[in-house]
């Protein structure tokens, strides 16, 4: 099902961009503490898990496992605040950093990509193990929710999610590549480019692993999304080559699939993601919906005024997840 969105832009922020760029700027610093887990995965690598508070097996708070953006980590301003909102509305939290965010290089020479659906499926198992009565819930942003999708697409019937939230995903990879490559958008590529950069580069300080990977030092591999994902990406993860990797890790194939009630958020102006992206309603399955609004930039939706901001989606996603509780 598609539904138009209630989300209403905020004076003055209107533009896709000022929606995108305002979160960021208005809340620069971190103001949730958390504490971290090392967890080693079957590979051998290790897994960032960060909890406002310790999670406890109690069937009726459940816990929501969130999964971050492209070089986000849980110090991202929307992670900040969907913890404190989820919390205020009685649910248990966990984020999950992706190998090497976080400011941690990872182990190996593969890190994560926007399909890497693997690596939350197996922290979902471990969760499960450990609070076998706590519902187990999901909320991805961008990179993190296409990942979420493509999970919940695969594993169908079998997903050990109870509901789920998807926002600004990039379910067309092939497509939103383009798109960020074009007009304004391409101030995000470089910006994206330039963090993953510092973090290859951090990482192949290590010179087992930089004989491993790509030419880090190699400024043409980080010219735009297509190239560095042919040059890292996809032969560090598996795939034949950048256009295999998108094909194969974009989520919209999979939409159909979905069994779990989930709710996908997405504005019709975000500069990240092609128009051709976005899912049409025989794309969907029964139990998913995709709430579309024609404002709100990438993973922005910032409502009320530049002198009191508010944020839908603290408030829209607590309220679709407490219908499962």
């Amino acid at each position: 099902m598609i539904s138009e969105s209630r989300f209403v832009p905020a004076l003055g922020l209107a533009n896709s961009h000022a929606q995108t760029l305002f979160p960021t700027l208005n809340r620069s610093k971190p103001w949730v503490a958390t504490r971290g887990e090392w967890l080693t995965t079957p590979d051998g690598d290790q897994l960032g898990l960060m909890t406002p508070k310790p999670v406890v097996d109690d069937p009726a708070r459940p816990l929501v496992l969130v999964l971050h953006g492209l070089e986000g980590s849980v110090s991202s301003p929307y992670v900040q605040g969907l913890m404190e909102a989820l919390q205020k509305a009685n649910f248990q939290v966990a984020v999950m950093h992706f190998r090497g965010c976080g400011g941690v290089p990872n182990k190996l020479p593969r890190a994560y990509h926007s399909g890497e659906s693997g690596d939350p499926r197996w922290l979902a198992g471990v969760l499960k193990a450990r609070y076998p009565s706590t519902p187990l819930m999901a909320v991805g942003y961008s990179l993190g929710g296409n990942v979420l999708l493509k999970w919940l697409g695969e594993d169908a019937g079998q997903s050990p999610l109870a509901a789920a939230v998807a926002v600004s995903a990039p379910m067309d990879l092939l497509a939103s590549s383009k798109r960020i490559g074009k007009g304004l958008s391409r101030v995000y590529q470089r910006h994206l480019l330039n963090c993953l950069a510092r973090s290859l580069r951090q990482k192949a300080t290590d010179p087992a692993l930089a004989m491993a990977m790509p030419d880090v030092a190699d400024s043409r591999l980080f010219r735009d999304f297509a190239t560095f994902d042919h040059a890292f990406t996809a032969p560090l993860h598996g795939f034949e080559s950048g256009r295999d990797y998108y094909a194969r890790a974009s989520s919209k194939p999979l939409l159909a699939s979905i069994c779990q009630p989930t709710l996908i958020i997405h504005a019709k102006d975000d500069p990240f993601v092609s128009h051709s992206a976005i899912p049409t309603e025989a794309e969907l399955s029964p139990s998913t919906t995709l709430e579309l609004s024609a404002k709100g930039g990438h993973v922005g939706f910032v409502s009320g005024s530049i002198w009191r901001p508010s944020y839908y989606l603290e408030s829209r996603i607590p309220a679709f997840l407490q219908q499962f509780r």
